[in-house]
């Protein structure tokens, strides 16, 4: 049965190193255990560098050349890595290149959103091999299984690939399956999702283990792998885009809270808008109401900017890449730019006071394209409002952050399964 909230940490992904323990598992300290520590270590390094010889991966891991020798043989019989050419332009004989074997292990990610699913495969590389998007229009029989299943198999399909090849799954959605019940909270808007079978009707429906995670902690797992938060042991990211939300990082590890509904930050109540009671059936709340993407654009009509839309995300990127290019020569845009930037310091100005972190990424298609005209501006409302001052910076991933958040953290996974030799027979 899938599990609802793997516990993970968003750095590092499910599980870490060999396991120990009954069924055959390796005992720290063993030969076998090393051994397959010195295999996962040049598989990372794989990873990383792509390419490399036998002395070099030696030097690397520290291994003498024998050991690595063995060691590449080992897991090249294993087919976790391949020979893809000889070293050229050193003086002496070329030494062959070893790489991971990217079809040693598919995982893969769904961003499901209420207009549509976009599903991708990836080897276990992190080269994405297949994408496929299912709009929310597409008729599909079998209601939310039926379009996951759907998605994931047309991804599949685009890679070469049947199902069964697909290690493992990670779906992103907006709000969070509840621990306790199983079902979907805070996403309101996303119909048919909502069933308290749900979860089991997904892990009957498909053949690889499938974990589930909010969109917007998937955009922070994706940020601290490899954007703009890497590195970072606490911070927040706050997002804006059908709808405002945080991810929050404490300690290296994503916070959900008892229900997953950590961070659901647009429901705060908030100076300058209405108290609103009853949230859960109002479906939004005051910083909803203050800085979603529909208050942005009543504000850009409200300095005289004719704000567009439906839809609306786009018409609010559209307006705030152009307010940032044009803000030093029309005041109208200044206006829009300060405004929404003193909105968007009081939410985050909340966050801060209870959570004191070192760095607030924003991200999201009515956050980012404001730039650093936008955030100069964060930045200068939040030193009035809050006494702490983190650093704030935008995200570094942008084009599909969730589809790429699902997908690192179905591949961390997967590789802590498969590059697991401790567990191979001899």
């Amino acid at each position: 049965m899938a599990s609802t909230a793997p516990d993970r940490d968003p750095g590092t992904g499910t599980g870490a190193g060999p396991r120990t323990g009954g069924g055959g598992a390796a005992t720290p300290g063993t030969p076998r255990t090393l051994r397959a520590m010195n295999d996962r270590a040049a598989l990372d390094l794989l990873l990383a560098h792509g390419p490399l010889s036998r002395p070099r991966i030696g030097r690397l891991t520290g291994l003498s050349k024998p050991t690595a020798s063995q060691l590449l043989a080992r897991l090249e019989a294993a087919g976790l890595v391949e020979a893809t050419g000889v070293s050229e332009g050193r003086p002496g004989p070329n030494a062959r290149l070893y790489a991971v074997n990217p079809r040693a292990a598919y995982a893969a990610g769904l961003d499901v959103t209420a207009d549509r699913i976009h599903a991708a495969v990836a080897d276990v590389t992190g080269e994405i091999v297949g994408e496929f998007r299912l709009p929310a229009t597409t008729a599909v029989p079998g209601g939310v299984v039926g379009r996951v299943a759907g998605a994931l198999l047309g991804a599949a399909e685009e890679a070469g690939l049947a199902l069964g090849a697909v290690h493992r799954l990670v779906i992103g959605t907006p709000g969070a399956f509840d621990p306790a019940t199983g079902r979907l909270r805070y996403a309101a808007h996303l119909p048919g999702w909502h069933s308290p079978t749900l979860l089991e009707e997904l892990a009957d429906a498909l053949p690889m283990p499938v974990a589930y995670e909010n969109d917007v902690n998937l955009v922070a797992l994706a940020e601290q792998r490899t954007g703009a938060a890497r590195g970072h042991e606490d911070f927040v990211l706050l997002w804006n885009e059908t709808g405002l939300g945080a991810a929050l990082v404490l300690g290296g590890r994503l916070h959900r809270g008892v229900t997953g509904g950590a961070g659901e930050v647009g429901l705060l109540p908030v100076p300058g808008t209405p108290l609103v009671r009853r949230v859960a059936q109002a479906g939004a709340g005051g910083f909803q109401e203050l800085a979603g993407v529909r208050p942005f654009l009543r504000l850009a009509g409200a300095c005289g900017i004719e704000p567009g839309g439906p839809p609306y995300v786009p018409a609010a990127a559209r307006l705030l890449a152009e307010a940032a290019e044009r803000h030093g020569e029309d005041e109208r845009y200044a206006r829009l730019l300060d405004a929404y930037a003193e909105r968007l310091a009081v939410g985050v100005a909340a966050l801060v006071a209870v959570l004191d972190p070192g760095l607030v990424v924003l991200s999201g298609a009515a956050l980012r394209p404001g730039g650093e005209p936008l955030l100069a501006r964060v930045q200068a409302h939040l030193a009035e409002l809050s006494d702490a001052q983190p650093r704030l910076v935008l995200g570094a991933v942008e084009r599909r952050p969730v589809l790429r958040g699902a997908l690192q953290s179905a591949l961390a996974a997967t590789r802590d399964e498969v590059f697991d030799t401790s567990r191979r027979p001899r």
